[in-house]
């Protein structure tokens, strides 16, 4: 880039007083590609501040449409919204939120067949997993890791929510954590209630790490599993090892 513009001086004025950031810092952020699969309960607030912070490209991918029972936390989208595809209204969302952040929407489920072009053909730098379900969970990680491909995850239940970031090459992966997926009958049971304001916090923490791991400063959350209890208002950091075992990250003689 060029330097900033006036305009953005003023957008980013807070962000610009962090020693952290700064223009350089900036215009790293403005660059930024970032891909969130999954504009729910946590897509919602990961987008809009990754929006707000200026992200240069963000990437959503989500085959579903607004339902009434969406919006008690997913705040991409309105009533009015109801009967859309989320992608869509997200993209207005974010766009009325920063018009200069370009969004790429891909309004498909995450499948073994797709996810690889994916995130080739948007070049992105960093994953957000703000998926429901234990499938696709798998899925991103698996592919993220062969990928070379940093990503964050999180999961929301009831009053808990956790958090984890992968970075290729310094910490484990979900699979170091949850070596397989539950059994069918788990994974398919009925949707459990979820308290909506911790989406948006967990949601949050995403986007905070994103923003850390575009930025290259702080402490990213490798080889630890951040546990929020919104009961409590408590937070823990689990220690992950990585498995040298692991079938997808670890060492092949160890497999």
């Amino acid at each position: 880039m060029n330097g900033l513009t006036e305009e953005q001086r003023q957008r980013y004025a807070r962000q610009l007083m962090l020693s952290q950031v700064g223009e350089a810092g900036q215009e790293q952020i403005l660059a930024g590609r970032v891909l969130i699969i999954g504009t729910g309960g946590l897509g919602s607030p990961a987008a809009m501040y990754l929006a707000a912070a200026g992200i240069g490209q963000i990437g959503l991918v989500d085959d579903d449409v607004v339902d009434h029972s969406n919006l008690q936390r997913q705040l991409l989208h309105q009533t009015a919204d109801i009967g859309r595809p989320k992608v869509d209204s997200a993209r207005e969302t974010l766009q009325a939120i920063n018009p200069a952040v370009k969004v790429r929407c891909y309004r498909e489920r995450v499948t073994a067949d797709n996810m690889t072009d994916i995130l080739a053909g948007g070049d992105y730098q960093i994953v957000l997993d703000c998926t429901d379900n234990f499938p696709t969970k798998f899925l991103i990680n698996d592919t993220c890791v062969q990928a070379g491909k940093a990503y964050i995850h999180a999961g929301i239940h009831e009053f808990q929510g956790q958090l984890m970031t992968y970075v290729p090459g310094q910490g484990p992966c979900y699979r170091c954590l949850f070596p397989e997926p539950p059994a069918i009958d788990a994974a398919v049971s009925k949707p459990a209630g979820v308290l909506g304001a911790l989406a948006g916090v967990i949601g949050t923490l995403q986007a905070t790490e994103a923003l850390k791991y575009i930025l290259g400063t702080g402490s990213l959350l490798t080889g630890q599993l951040l546990v929020y209890d919104a009961l409590t208002m408590t937070f823990r950091h689990v220690p992950v090892p990585r498995n040298p075992h692991c079938a997808i990250c670890g060492n092949p003689v160890a497999r």
